[in-house]
């Protein structure tokens, strides 16, 4: 269906980009890669101590090199970092592939990081679920220049998602756009 084209599923912080993605990899019969780990294999550090050490420019750098060196493979799902969309180099290596935004509500993005919000240098402020509204009114603009949108619902199960997104992929997808 595909012809190996690679897809890249971007969208904030605690959307499922990475469940998600395994999920779809598995049915696509691709490779996962999550790009985050990629980031601290390559530092050698976790993405707190980049952010706290080196600061975030320098995150978006090792990003950037990453999705660089990633996008030169096929038959992968790749999940993304939430601001990868915001450098506009970036969006030459997405176009690579087929980008996929996984919407969520900030609500529900909200509940799932309160658990994991210490492990998010971007929520260590004192008004988390403010700053999920604010990044997400930054980088709207950018999700939505994606190939393809899914807004997911509170209580969709990732399977149900990942169904959901295969049919739209199958549906979407015409062979003139994979050449």
């Amino acid at each position: 269906m595909l012809n190996g084209t690679n897809i890249f599923l971007i969208g904030m912080m605690g959307a499922g980009k990475s469940t998600v993605g395994k999920h779809l990899a598995q049915k696509l019969g691709y490779n996962f890669l999550d790009t985050d780990p990629l980031i601290e294999k390559c530092a050698g550090k976790p993405i707190p101590e980049i952010f706290a050490k080196d600061g975030e420019d320098t995150f978006r750098d090792l990003e950037q090199q990453v999705l660089s060196q990633v996008s030169a493979y096929t038959r992968l799902v790749v999940a993304t970092g939430g601001g990868i969309v915001m450098r506009s180099l970036n969006w030459s290596h997405l176009h690579d592939g087929i980008v996929v935004w996984i919407d969520v509500p900030i609500e529900t993005l909200h509940k799932r990081l309160k658990t994991t919000s210490e492990q998010r240098p971007l929520l260590q402020t004192a008004n988390p679920l403010q700053t999920l509204n604010d990044i997400y009114s930054q980088r709207r603009d950018r999700y939505a220049q994606a190939d393809i949108s899914i807004m997911v619902t509170a209580n969709e199960t990732s399977e149900a998602v990942c169904d959901r997104l295969f049919e739209m992929i199958q549906t979407r997808i015409t062979p003139d756009r994979l050449k």
